[in-house]
């Protein structure tokens, strides 16, 4: 069977797209290959690792990537996860699906690490929902 390609993008590839990339290897790693990329790179926050650790996913080893690094590659689907990621996506050759989830920052949300977490924890399970649909 081949592996439909997907590449999952966000701003700064730091959470939403690293914790989409991760679960989307775990709920249909055998049907898709995935990537994820940002359209400023930066680098993976401690607490999308942490939110991830908790249900069993490891993407400590994952680095934020940039969307340049991906330009000249075909993909089946390109998933933009943040409302900026979409309005500067890139235009993909061949016949790729472009579809816009927008989920909150979790990174935005204001004050100590308990409660950043939970933003974390909420926006990786609104991933995961629609992942899981998504993958059928």
């Amino acid at each position: 069977m081949v592996k439909r390609r997907v590449l999952i993008l966000c701003t700064g590839n730091s959470a939403r797209s690293q914790m989409a990339e991760g679960l989307l290897r775990q709920i249909a790693g055998d049907k898709f290959e995935v990537a994820s990329a940002g359209i400023a790179p930066t680098s993976v926050r401690p607490e999308a690792i942490e939110a991830m650790r908790e249900i069993g996913i490891d993407i400590s080893r994952q680095h934020s990537k940039s969307i340049d690094e991906f330009l000249n590659q075909q993909f089946d689907f390109v998933i933009t996860v943040c409302d900026n990621a979409n309005e500067h996506c890139p235009i993909f050759p061949g016949a790729v699906t472009r579809l816009h989830w927008s989920f909150s920052d979790p990174a935005s949300v204001p004050g100590a690490y308990p409660r950043r977490l939970d933003a974390f924890r909420n926006v990786r399970d609104q991933i995961k929902t629609r992942l899981s649909a998504f993958a059928g």
